[in-house]
């Protein structure tokens, strides 16, 4: 049955109204995600010296450390998903917790046993809905992480690394799942193991917050000199120091690339639902348009039918 002329009306000014929304949130999005960048790009140099400390001390050192030594036997691994608290956010959720799902299921597939952590609310709500067991979870900070919301996870996570795994507590390995950030319309989702970690001398992770090179003022070709290094108090000290930081910094890169993504992904749905939106008022003028004519068509009928039945009648 063909809607009505007032249905018509009625429809196009909901669509009209949802407009609005999509396009105030893609506005929003827009500028949060620029905010976002800033931020990460601010942390370069702070992570970059990290890195290096950590990377010099672990070469230039025979200090061994619980957080860099590999288990006889991985009985038990760890995975942490990083998805958003919010939807609306095109296949964003569903790409990250989709390749959450794959690292799960070749993990049991491995034999071993795997603990789930959760950052978002949306990762939670799904494994939660699927009887899946979250060992831990923490949300309300998808958009804007903190250095403090990256402290408290990666030092429960170290914990439970640092905990000797029994049947119920403890993990030999941790993952990380989450989203790069490369672009405002590319964003690519990624596994990366977090503990035990892997330290190599001169490394500087620059893929880690979405620049693929090196600063342009670093010379490919130069080498550094060789330098005599003196720990104090000793070198195993310092690296107890070091490697929590180190690990607590990656989290907040990768919560800071997640929440960079998640800006991105929500300001191109909201394009195309606000360009979906203006499609369909088009279309629903065009019909309003077409019913209205229907409607004046059929009345001028009805008047010259019924002046013709009137002159008739007299005749």
């Amino acid at each position: 049955m063909p809607a009505t002329l007032r249905q018509l009306r009625e429809r196009r000014a909901s669509v009209s109204e949802t407009m609005k929304i999509t396009r105030a949130m893609e506005l929003i999005a827009a500028s949060r995600v620029t905010r976002a960048q800033h931020r990460a790009r601010q942390a370069v140099p702070y992570n970059d010296e990290l890195v290096r400390a950590v990377s010099t001390l672990a070469a230039r050192s025979d200090a061994i450390h619980p957080l860099t030594s590999e288990p006889a036997q991985s009985k038990r691994a760890g995975v942490l998903i990083v998805s958003a608290d919010r939807g609306l956010a095109g296949a964003y959720n569903a790409n990250v917790i989709r390749l959450g799902e794959g690292l799960l299921k070749s993990l049991r597939a491995e034999g071993k046993d795997v603990h789930l952590y959760t950052c978002g609310r949306k990762a939670h709500e799904y494994f939660a809905y699927r009887k899946v067991p979250v060992q831990q979870s923490w949300e309300g900070f998808s958009e804007r992480p903190t250095y403090e919301d990256a402290k408290e996870i990666g030092e429960s996570l170290i914990a439970e690394f640092l905990r000797p795994t029994t049947d119920t507590e403890g993990v030999d390995e941790l993952h990380l799942v989450f989203t790069r950030f490369r672009s405002l319309v590319s964003q690519q989702t990624q596994i990366v193991r977090l503990l035990p970690l892997e330290v190599v001398e001169g490394q500087v992770d620059h893929a880690a917050i979405g620049n693929d090179s090196p600063p342009e003022d670093e010379d490919e070709g130069a080498r550094p000199a060789e330098v005599e290094y003196f720990f104090e108090p000793d070198a195993a000290t310092v690296l107890d120091r070091l490697l929590p930081l180190y690990i607590i910094n990656r989290l907040r890169f990768a919560l800071t690339e997640s929440a960079a993504s998640e800006l991105a992904a929500r300001q191109q749905a909201m394009h195309s639902a606000t360009d979906n939106a203006k499609q369909l008022i088009e279309s629903l003028t065009r019909d309003a348009n077409q019913a209205r004519q229907a409607e004046i068509t059929q009345e001028i009928n009805e008047i010259v039918g019924g002046a013709g039945a009137l002159t008739d009648g007299q005749d």
